[in-house]
């Protein structure tokens, strides 16, 4: 085949650094938005992101040759930077380590609604109850001694 044809979305966890509680109303929609910039910025297709005062979810499309591992630090640097430029009174930082999860193309929807209902779901459910669930749901057993670290 001459042709190489892909359609790899990605679902992105990561929180602030400590879990720390510093994405508020007054910037977390500029923070989506600059998230979103960031992606399409490195070629790929943001789909939906969104998530809570601790953590972002992003659902994304990246093209064959684009990591994911060099995305996301890309994601996280310049945010970081963006962040520390516009809301200087807040010490934010990421935490160091992510998820990534696969998505079919079937469960796009269902994903980009999960992350539109971050606010209402975490009513119920702590970030570490829903990323051990995440975990869980792939096959992958939690670390508890260095997750939360």
């Amino acid at each position: 085949m001459p042709q190489t044809f892909t359609q790899l979305h990605y679902h992105i966890i990561f929180s602030t650094k400590l879990r720390a509680p510093l994405i508020h109303s007054t910037n977390q929609d500029r923070l989506w938005k600059y998230l979103g910039g960031i992606v399409r910025g490195e070629g790929g297709h943001p789909i939906q992101i969104g998530g809570v005062e601790d953590h972002v979810h992003l659902l994304l499309t990246l093209h064959q040759t684009q990591s994911v591992a060099e995305m996301v630090r890309r994601i996280k640097a310049n945010s970081s930077q963006w962040f520390h430029k516009n809301f200087a009174e807040i010490p934010f930082w990421w935490q160091t380590g992510y998820a990534a999860f696969t998505v079919s193309h079937s469960a796009i929807q269902s994903a980009k609604e999960y992350i539109e209902n971050q606010v209402e779901h975490h009513k119920s459910m702590t970030f570490q109850d829903e990323f051990r669930l995440f975990l869980k749901k792939h096959g992958l057993e939690p670390d508890e001694d260095h997750m939360w670290n």
